[in-house]
């Protein structure tokens, strides 16, 4: 298809006005769904992979019982995860968020390891120094140091997600831009999987801009864009 038949899909697939394909006006439907299946893969993914991953790299016993571990699991491809995820959780809903949490783990676990181990010696001893331990060491001394090597991790675990959410969707759910895709791949409507490519690649830089925003207000003097 050319451009022009492409933005004229696009347009139609979000407004509905002209009734080119049969998924005119659908788009916000679909959307929301898979946004709604990328911030749950990816807030679980999150809620394992920031705490293992600092465990991991203040604590010599848990790199031991872990790194080797998480390593030989990343190294399998996310398409080999595929048959067994339908086997565990069949075809549908669980599957693609067990995709979607697997998948946008790793980059937030590395990362977050690394940024745990650079922490400098130094600030961890004026900390002490000025009464800081437990709890209160990491959460002014430990978590801030680290916060920007773990932004680094969740930005890359949540641009992994929506790569992983069109892998997931593809194999059995009805609702989602993942799904659109398939189906407008067996229809012959190749101009349909390309606008989905356009509104996904729209989305995830939107939602990484978003995410960008809430991890400056954590730790301001963060760069990038």
């Amino acid at each position: 298809p050319s451009p022009l038949r492409i933005m004229a899909v696009l347009w139609d697939f979000i407004t509905g006005s002209a009734g080119i394909t049969p998924y005119a006006g659908t788009c916000l439907h679909h959307l929301l769904e898979s946004l709604r299946r990328v911030i749950t893969g990816f807030l679980v993914a999150s809620a394992l992979g920031v705490p293992l991953g600092f465990l991991t790299g203040r604590s010599r016993l848990f790199r031991q019982m872990f790194e080797p571990f998480v390593h030989v699991i990343r190294a399998i491809p996310g398409i080999g995860w595929l048959p067994v995820a339908i086997v565990w959780f069949g075809v549908g809903e669980g599957n693609t968020l067990f995709l979607i949490a697997l998948a946008s783990f790793f980059p937030i676990y590395v990362n977050t390891v690394h940024g745990a181990q650079e922490v400098p010696e130094l600030f961890i001893r004026a900390g002490q120094m000025m009464g800081a331990k437990g709890f209160t060491l990491f959460s002014t001394v430990l978590f801030p140091a680290a916060f920007p090597q773990i932004a680094v991790g969740l930005r890359l675990g949540l641009g992994v997600a929506w790569a992983y959410l069109v892998l997931g969707e593809v194999t059995g759910v009805n609702e989602g831009l993942g799904a659109v895709m398939t189906d407008g791949r067996m229809l012959g409507h190749v101009d349909i999987v390309l606008a989905t490519m356009i509104v996904i690649a729209v989305i995830g830089k939107l939602t990484d801009l978003l995410l960008l925003v809430l991890c400056r207000s954590v730790s301001p003097q963060m760069r990038g864009g």
